[in-house]
């Protein structure tokens, strides 16, 4: 769904018609297959946090790059099946369709609506990882949060709210503000480390993202979308850029880290992402996207 967002310059129905195949592939709960196998129908049911709200931050982006409201009234089915269990991070089986058919709108307010999990923070709960997959025992047990996916939702339902005004859906809108407003507030107390922002808090209390670590002391997402979702604070996002830019601005190997340090063999158990080499992929290497809000 991601690298339909540069394909909009090309051919804007490539990612209209990404929203449509992806919405089918939403749970009634409004979670989403992680991945899914075309040829046997087979995919993965999971707790990442990130995946449902792609569909929303997408329909988003496409109705305001071609003004095309429509797609928001094509009716698509959605997918049925066993709930993951208490403790289960996953589960690979074939989910059926249903047979109920509801608009992209529905799908994406369903997405959010599974989103809106805040956790003692007053932060989205991680799950068992967010954009960064490799984050996979940050939250699993249930209490982790994410300071990234709360500027992602807070981008999400900024723009969301004019969507809701346009369908005359006035009390959700009204909910989405007042759910927006406390959100930022949350982000620029609990989520700043005083220099830049954190990146996370794991179940054990630990922290992702603070100077006081010796590895992931600083995450560069959590700093670039504070400035991409407009959430930060004024002082707060300048100064995070600044940190980014001295921190993980790599200028000799012309690359701008994912975090730093990486992790290796510190105390932190954030989950896969450390069986990876120190600077390899998620683990403090560089990752690169075409999305922007």
């Amino acid at each position: 769904m991601q690298d339909t967002l540069g394909l909009k310059y090309l051919d804007a129905d490539i990612m209209k018609n990404q929203i449509i195949k992806h919405s089918k592939h939403q749970f009634k709960e409004g979670d989403v297959l992680h991945w899914w196998h075309e040829e046997n129908g087979r995919g993965i049911r999971t707790r990442f946090s990130d995946d449902l709200l792609w569909i929303a931050y997408l329909t988003i982006e496409y109705i305001e790059f071609t003004g095309d409201k429509s797609i928001l009234d094509i009716k698509t089915p959605y997918l049925e099946g066993e709930v993951l269990k208490e403790g289960q991070d996953e589960r690979y089986d074939k989910y059926e369709e249903s047979k109920e058919e509801i608009s992209i709108y529905e799908h994406c307010i369903r997405a959010i609506e599974k989103s809106l999990n805040f956790g003692k923070n007053g932060l989205p709960k991680i799950g068992s990882g967010d954009w960064n997959d490799g984050f996979s025992t940050v939250g699993n047990k249930g209490e982790g949060e994410s300071v990234w996916l709360g500027f992602f939702l807070y981008c999400i339902l900024e723009k969301f709210v004019l969507i809701c005004k346009e369908k005359k859906d006035e009390e959700l809108a009204i909910k989405y503000e007042q759910i927006k407003t406390t959100l930022k507030k949350k982000l620029n107390t609990n989520g700043w480390d005083g220099r830049w922002f954190r990146r996370a808090f794991m179940d054990d209390g630990n922290v992702l993202g603070s100077m006081e670590n010796d590895e992931c002391r600083i995450d560069s997402i959590a700093q670039s979308w504070s400035v991409i979702s407009n959430a930060g604070d004024n002082d707060k996002k300048y100064i995070s850029m600044e940190s980014l830019e001295n921190h993980l601005v790599d200028k000799e190997n012309g690359i701008i880290k994912l975090l730093d340090p990486p992790f290796e063999r510190g105390k932190l158990e954030p989950g896969y992402i450390k069986a990876y080499l120190p600077g390899v992929r998620e683990n403090g290497g560089q990752y690169t996207h075409v999305c922007y809000c």
